[in-house]
């Protein structure tokens, strides 16, 4: 057994312990408690120093398979713009590709984090996750505005599925939309046929509102370039939300990202409908779509978590960054909220209930944050945009030398 201590120890659930102590054996957290208590276990004391001992953290949506596109999209003004980039800039190198979310995949490893929802097209890169110490929900992200292409997409997306085989059972494969705007109503009863909509892009842009309001505006000018101008569309007339709630996509522990363009009855709907929604503040900030209405969401009872969708849309896959990102949009959201966002809010909603917490019984996937002051709240630390979170050893951990 393995005892480690810091400035403070943040458990997410139970309240900072100043100097307090986590006992680690077998990759198993034994036991956690101030360094003082009269059934603190025994064993080897790791004093990782005067920072933050915390649960690992979850990126709870991110897309790996862009990380080539970083830096490469600054010039693109919009949302729709930027998507047109985006569209532009795939055919690139399956190599370059694979190199770049390579790359990504380490800067979430030694930043800390544990778990990720990752969106893929292409299923390229799932062996460098099965490689990596994460633990990975893969959504194969399916689009088809053409109700005629449906049946076919969703057939061979299952079989790309079929293929794919975890040794570790580190990544697991679900079936995920891409937004209301792309993929059609056959395509979204496809899904539904084959166990549902596991994550979607939701009420991210005022285009993606105004094209389900009336059928015009930027998309449907995009679709039109696509060639997919003459697709039929009724348009809806109603919310983003609305529109999937009516087609009967939304359903319990769905995950949908951003919900950016989401009123009182949104975020009623997004609550009954039992979801979690992965908030994604930079992104949102650098594409010009606004911010979530988070504290309304809150209010509501919508479990949220945090994600940093991907390296075409931000400048780092650091989840530190997003919480202060986040306190910086909402100045009096409790830091306790947004810490819990990024770790135990992300694990439920991946479906990891081991982690995110640092409590008996759960994994022992840890991160320590270096501070430059460990006195004061740590939780305030955690989101001030002055901390720098990494992952932990195997040496501090007991898994070696």
């Amino acid at each position: 057994m393995q005892r480690l201590t810091a400035g403070w120890v943040v458990p997410v659930g139970t309240p900072p312990l100043p100097r307090g102590q986590v006992a680690v054996d077998g990759g198993r957290i034994e036991w956690v408690g101030p360094q003082d208590a009269p059934d603190a276990p025994g064993g080897p004391l790791v004093d990782l120093g005067p920072g933050i001992l915390l649960p690992g953290l979850v990126n709870a949506h991110t897309h790996l398979e862009l990380s080539f596109l970083k830096g490469h999209l600054e010039g693109r003004t919009g949302f729709v713009d930027w998507v047109r980039g985006v569209v532009e800039g795939r055919e690139v190198d399956a190599e370059v590709a694979r190199r770049a979310a390579g790359g990504a995949i380490r800067e979430l490893e030694e930043s800390g984090t544990v778990a990720v929802g990752d969106v893929s097209n292409r299923l390229g890169h799932l062996d460098l996750l099965e490689g990596s110490r994460l633990r990975s929900v893969v959504f194969h992200e399916l689009l088809a505005w053409d109700a005629r292409r449906a049946e076919t997409v969703a057939r061979r997306a299952e079989q790309r599925m079929s293929e794919w085989s975890s040794e570790s059972g580190k990544v697991q494969l679900r079936l995920a939309a891409h937004a209301p705007y792309s993929v059609s109503p056959a395509l979204f009863e496809e899904l539904r046929r084959r166990g549902g909509v596991a994550s979607i892009h939701l009420a991210e842009s005022r285009e993606e509102s105004r094209f389900l309001d009336s059928g015009a505006g930027p998309w449907a000018g995009l679709l039109a370039e696509r060639g997919l101008g003459e697709v039929p569309f009724e348009a809806p007339g109603v919310s983003p939300v609305r529109y999937l709630r009516d087609l009967g996509v939304l359903h319990a522990g769905q995950l949908v990202v951003h919900c950016v363009q989401t009123d009182a009855e949104d975020a009623r709907l997004l609550r009954r409908a039992g979801v979690f929604v992965a908030l994604c503040p930079r992104s949102n900030q650098r594409l010009g779509v606004g911010l979530p209405p988070v504290p309304r969401l809150l209010e509501q009872g919508v479990p949220l978590c945090l994600g940093t969708d991907s390296l075409a849309s931000v400048e780092s896959l650091r989840m530190e960054d997003e919480m202060h990102a986040l306190r910086e949009a909402f100045p009096d959201l409790p830091a306790a909220a947004i810490v819990e966002m990024a770790t135990r809010g992300g694990a439920r909603a991946l479906g990891f209930p081991d982690l995110g917490t640092i409590a008996a019984g759960q994994t022992a996937a840890l991160a320590y944050a270096d501070v430059e002051d460990a006195g004061g709240d740590p939780l305030e630390r955690l989101v001030s945009g002055r901390a720098r979170i990494r992952a932990l050893e195997d040496r501090e951990l007991g898994r070696g030398t």
